[in-house]
């Protein structure tokens, strides 16, 4: 067993001891250095929230948090590997969620290999939000936003976050654990990419990923669905075209409900280790949406040349026949990859991305 799978990354192998060492950025520590947590001295210019720290000093909360202004990248994670992200925990405003970006580079990469809204990125839709309990994110009131994805990098880490919104972001604070290990030659890179579009009643399939070329492991779906017509819409079949599908896939499903682990619709929210349907909104203040979950932790999709996935936007028609829907769907995909990843789609500007 090498130190990578000693870790574990679960209760089965905590009692597994070896040369792993544990480190953490946040604003209080944003190198992630040893012995270097908590040394801010009050001085209100460059740590703005250190005023309430004056009378007691260094080492009493002086940078527990970080502004970002409009239109502001900040840089909340930049460190040499070899290690592994084993969890992140992010506090922004969810409902400006579509407005803040989050990207990740490996290995000193010149473009992302996550590309996400940040709401988006944790699961959560619309700008709504809507507490998530799932092993791989969970969302807690009133907007805590975590994730325990595995990201192994070998060179170097880094991650940004983007505020375009066109007021600052007066409280952005974060803490992202890792493990100082080598990585095995055999580990992949996670990736993460989002997505928006207005299905075409002529040809229904929303593309949630495409042109993913090498070999890897599919891991997660989540989709932020909007109705544009009445009626039930989750009849669309997600598909699976790997390794050289052409017109017909190698993994089909039965219906939307029944991917994201459901059956006879959604009626009544649900979170689980695995699946979720988070957000039933009826259609006030707007259509109805939905923030839609699914991860694929015990049933990876593994592929070997490529993969394109797609799901179906369909419903029925008074007749009993299915309709064919021009739905507003956004999605995140996730999935490990050796890099180089193939190039992502051009990420939409915010007036794209806002939610209706």
């Amino acid at each position: 067993m090498n130190e990578f799978e000693r870790l574990g990354f679960g209760l089965g192998g905590l009692p597994f001891l070896g040369a792993a060492r544990t480190r953490s950025v946040c604003p209080e520590n944003p190198g992630g250095e040893k012995g270097a947590g908590g040394m801010a001295a009050p001085d209100p210019e460059k740590y703005p929230f250190s005023p309430a720290a004056g009378d007691l000093g260094q080492g009493w909360k002086v940078s527990p948090f970080r502004k970002v202004a409009s239109g502001q990248t900040v840089t909340i994670m930049d460190v040499a590997g070899p290690g592994v992200i084993q969890h992140i925990w992010l506090v922004a405003d969810p409902a400006r969620g579509r407005s803040h970006v989050l990207r990740f580079y490996w290995d000193g990469e010149q473009k992302p290999s996550v590309e996400a809204p940040v709401s988006d990125f944790f699961a959560v839709g619309h700008n709504k939000f809507a507490p998530v309990n799932s092993l791989a994110v969970i969302v807690n009131p009133a907007s805590a936003f975590n994730c325990y994805w595995p990201m192994p990098f070998r060179k170097r880490a880094k991650i940004t976050f983007t505020n375009e919104d066109k007021d600052e972001l007066g409280l952005l604070t974060y803490q992202v654990t890792y493990a100082q290990v080598d990585v095995p030659e055999n580990a992949g890179y996670f990736h993460a990419q989002w997505r928006r579009a207005v299905t075409d009643r002529a040809d229904p399939d929303y593309v949630i990923v495409d042109n993913i070329r090498g070999q890897g492991k599919y891991v997660g779906t989540f989709l932020a669905w909007t109705q544009l017509s009445d009626g039930w819409f989750g009849e669309g079949e997600i598909k699976f075209y790997m390794d050289g599908d052409k017109k017909f896939p190698t993994i089909c499903g039965t219906g939307t409900e029944d991917y994201f682990c459901g059956s006879y619709g959604f009626p009544e929210t649900y979170s689980t280790a695995y699946a979720g349907n988070v957000l039933k909104h009826a259609g006030q203040n707007g259509p109805p949406k939905w923030s839609l979950y699914r991860w694929h932790i015990m049933d990876p999709v593994c592929f070997g040349e490529d993969l394109r996935v797609t799901i179906q936007a369909l419903g029925w028609w008074p007749n009993g026949k299915y309709q064919p829907l021009a739905d507003d769907v956004a999605s995140v995909a996730y999935w490990y990859q050796q890099e180089p990843h193939a190039a992502f789609p051009d990420f939409p500007g915010l007036e794209r991305r806002w939610p209706r």
